[in-house]
């Protein structure tokens, strides 16, 4: 395949689904030579700010002089970003030969009566067999949907695992309280590993430890709140210190960067104590060259656009600080678009009436996603200001018109995947 027929199939793979469970992936991965036995991993799991603290830790070890792989989901802008060494995508050349060469197993597996392969599982694979040809020096890999049967916990030993916030998320799989989640989430941990979590709520901190103690994991948290308390706010640029580190400046924006930043921190010291080089000069211009779209990424300022993937509550919860803290006072335009299957309802409760206006749109490309007539009878329920606009650029539009005072703020937020549509929508009205 070349690279545009490489594309085309894989998105023909998304007809396989979501499948939990690691016989297929396991089986897949045989046949290729399981590339990922031969890879050192950096393991990420949680709910919320995974893609960010991948980002910082990744950009840190880079700087260390690290070679560093980075799997990351969902995509925005390419089918090449999940997969990057040192930053640097996937070559359309490389994806299109691993992607082949994927295929060819899948389909002998097919024809054996087997389970043919999800795309997450096909993707994961082609990044462990690029990985594995890069010589990378360490991987850093976020979990998919996370936990134990997630396919990317085909992984038997890592250097580090690391734990993001825990909030309600992905219910339907993992249970109805926060404790139940977190204890599925942390089913990725290895017998004997060193994990770092961030600060949780008590009862999913309490299903940590339980975990933890159950596989002689040895546990530590990051007081993020230290860092939050010793912060300086901006949404171009942002200051904290934690851990023995002053004045560390992020150029990432939003409120709960900083905790994701000082996670991130308390990662890179754990690393250090098991003898990873890793100076103080490398930590600070990591931090400082983090670039990640998608968090609170500010894509123009006349007026003011962020996109944003708050898509649950605990994201959501953190999306009213932050435009609480940079935007008070400001009127708000929202274009918010939902997968049916996330607890769209609450994240409405916490946002809604920040706003002057909240237009609904459908996420594009997934059957997942929760039609615009719909989400606009919901959000009729919270706010009286509502239109309905399944188009995403008409979206864009629309709010542009709308927005016509100096200091409106448009905010695009909700599930990632629609949200390099309203970038790419955005740079096409303002032409």
């Amino acid at each position: 395949m070349n690279y545009q027929e490489a594309r085309v199939y894989l998105g023909e793979m998304a007809k396989y689904g979501s499948v939990l469970g690691l016989e297929t992936m396991k089986e897949l991965l045989t046949r290729l030579g399981n590339p990922q036995d031969s890879l050192r991993f950096i393991y990420i799991g949680g709910t919320n700010g995974k893609g960010s603290v991948l980002a910082y830790v990744s950009e840190i070890l880079k700087e260390a002089g690290y070679r560093v792989g980075r799997y990351l989901s969902p995509t925005l802008f390419s089918r090449r970003e999940n997969i990057q060494v040192n930053g640097e995508m996937i070559s359309r050349e490389d994806l299109a030969r691993l992607a082949t060469k994927v295929r060819e197993a899948s389909d002998r597996m097919q024809e054996e009566g087997l389970a043919h392969p999800t795309v997450f599982e096909m993707e994961t694979a082609i990044g462990f067999l690029y990985f594995q040809e890069q010589a990378c020096g360490v991987v850093v890999l976020e979990t998919g949907f996370g936990g134990s049967e997630d396919a990317t916990n085909v992984v038997k030993t890592t250097v580090l695992e690391i734990l993001t916030s825990i909030s309600m998320d992905h219910t339907d799989l993992f249970g109805s309280t926060v404790g139940q989640v977190a204890k599925s989430e942390a089913g990725i941990i290895k017998p004997g590993a060193r994990v770092v979590s961030a600060w949780q709520e008590e009862e999913a901190w309490k299903a940590i430890q339980e975990v933890c103690q159950e596989r002689k994991a040895r546990l530590t948290s990051a007081d993020c709140r230290e860092a939050k308390n010793l912060a300086v706010y901006g949404w171009e640029e942002q200051s904290f210190s934690y851990g023995g580190f002053s004045d560390l400046k992020i150029r990432l924006a939003g409120v709960c960067q900083i905790e994701n930043a000082a996670l991130a921190v308390e990662a890179v010291k754990a690393l250090r104590e098991m003898g990873w080089e890793i100076s103080e000069e490398a930590l600070r211009r990591g931090l400082y060259h983090t670039r990640w779209k998608g968090r609170f990424t500010v894509l123009s300022k006349d007026p003011v656009l962020i996109i944003d993937g708050a898509h649950n509550p605990g994201a959501a919860k953190s999306l009213r600080d932050s435009l609480e803290r940079y935007f008070a006072g400001k009127r708000l335009f929202y274009i918010f678009g939902v997968f049916r299957d996330k607890d769209y309802r609450e994240v409405i409760r916490l946002t809604a009436d920040l706003a002057e206006h909240i237009t609904a749109v459908q996420t594009p490309g997934s059957a997942r996603a929760l039609p615009a007539e719909e989400l606009a009878g919901v959000l009729r329920e919270y706010h009286k200001n509502v239109s309905c606009q399944p188009d995403i650029r008409k979206a864009v539009e629309e709010n542009y018109r709308l927005a016509d005072r100096k200091d409106d703020v448009i905010i695009a937020f909700g599930s990632l995947s629609f949200l390099g549509a309203v970038e790419k929508a955005a740079k096409e009205v303002r032409r």
